[in-house]
């Protein structure tokens, strides 16, 4: 850190923009017991988990500010409408506050944006039917700018809590160049959430200083402890047992 740098943030700012990320397919149930732990302690925003471990990752995060949020779709966004709607009612079901789902990708090169609109629709829809928020996932990696702009004003038109670059998973994450085109291109209403590629609080004010408001980030801790120790221990406000 340049000794230079103008502080104009909180450790709350920084902590509730952290969606911390559980998705890796190969982490244990001690480890997903051990992230949803770690994301209560350092009060993040939520925690984005495999499906199959919602229900637990509730119970965790019950009494906590932090908020159980899952995956529709994921990685690759090519389950046909009524999959990603029961996949949606279930998370909801199992405590899930708000969903990343990712659009169809095939359908998106495809340029057939009636199906899109359609299928992106269908779960805001529900999602907001029943009081929760949806993020949705573009896998910019894939598509060319016509492709983001275009999905953007349907997210805009859709009403989307936040439109996100991609899944983490895919061969490129949060560009800069990217996240630029997305907050100009998306209405004020519409959030913008960066994934793949956070991995240390200058990169998180880099983006952030953008309009980015979500990360998804598995470095949660690195983050946050760099966070406190440039804040330095009386500017907190909120007690960490870590």
């Amino acid at each position: 850190m340049c000794g230079q740098e103008m502080i104009d943030y909180t450790y709350q700012d920084i902590a509730k923009m952290i969606d911390h990320s559980l998705l890796n397919p190969a982490l244990t149930d001690r480890e997903l017991e051990q992230g949803c732990q770690l994301a209560r302690r350092y009060d993040v925003a939520s925690v984005c988990i495999m499906p199959y471990y919602l229900k637990r990752c509730a119970e965790i995060l019950k009494g906590s500010k932090v908020v159980p949020t899952t995956t529709i779709g994921f990685p690759h966004g090519g389950h046909v409408t009524a999959i990603k709607l029961a996949e949606a009612k279930q998370a909801m079901d199992d405590g899930a506050e708000e969903l990343d789902m990712v659009v169809n990708i095939s359908r998106v090169l495809s340029q057939d944006w009636n199906y899109v609109r359609a299928d992106i629709k269908a779960v805001i829809d529900l999602s907001h039917q029943r009081g929760k928020k949806a993020k949705v996932i573009f896998e910019n990696c894939y598509l060319d700018n016509e492709h983001k702009i275009k999905l953007c004003r349907i997210c805009g038109e859709l009403r989307a809590d936040w439109v996100k670059t991609s899944t983490g998973y895919g061969t490129g994450g949060a560009a800069i160049e990217d996240l630029k085109l997305m907050r100009q291109y998306s209405p004020s209403h519409v959030q913008i959430k960066a994934a793949g590629g956070i991995r240390d609080l200058d990169k998180l004010l880099q983006v952030r200083a953008l309009g980015v408001t979500r990360v998804g980030a598995s470095r949660t801790a690195d983050i946050l402890d760099e966070c406190k120790r440039r804040l330095g221990p009386d500017s907190i406000g909120i007690e960490l047992r870590i």
